[in-house]
């Protein structure tokens, strides 16, 4: 079962998130900061990430950069509310991170994240 770390300070959005992918064969670990983030990331093996880019203890993108120094090319999925995120691509090290708008339906999420475990050259097994 594939397992996906989920950084959102927002515990509704942790809570919709984990409930699909839950519901599609992922194992979730989910964490309420970036600092949280990163220590389970530190700490157990993961297949994936969706992070929020707007935390309130750190940036999002501080965060996926963190995991990427640590396993370049790591799949990772952006999300956030506020902004366009378009320019994630051109951020150091974070070529091939998917971004995914909110409000998104289920669907968009596990097409994004089926999109950034192709874009890092493999394939989650998962049945979505």
């Amino acid at each position: 079962m594939p397992r996906v770390l989920v950084v959102d300070d927002q515990k509704d959005v942790r809570a919709m998130v984990s409930i699909v992918l839950r519901v599609n064969h992922y194992d979730v670990v989910e964490a309420e900061s970036g600092v949280a983030g990163l220590k389970a990331f530190g700490e157990e093996v993961f297949d994936a990430a969706i992070v929020d880019i707007f935390l309130t203890d750190t940036s999002g993108i501080e965060v996926m950069a963190a995991i990427r120094e640590r396993v370049p090319g790591f799949p990772i999925v952006a999300v956030s509310g506020m902004t366009t995120l378009d320019f994630i691509g051109e951020a150091p090290g974070l070529d091939g991170v998917v971004c995914l708008q909110k409000p998104f339906r289920p669907n968009d999420l596990l097409q994004a994240l089926r999109k950034a475990q192709a874009a890092a050259g493999g394939e989650l097994s998962a049945a979505v």
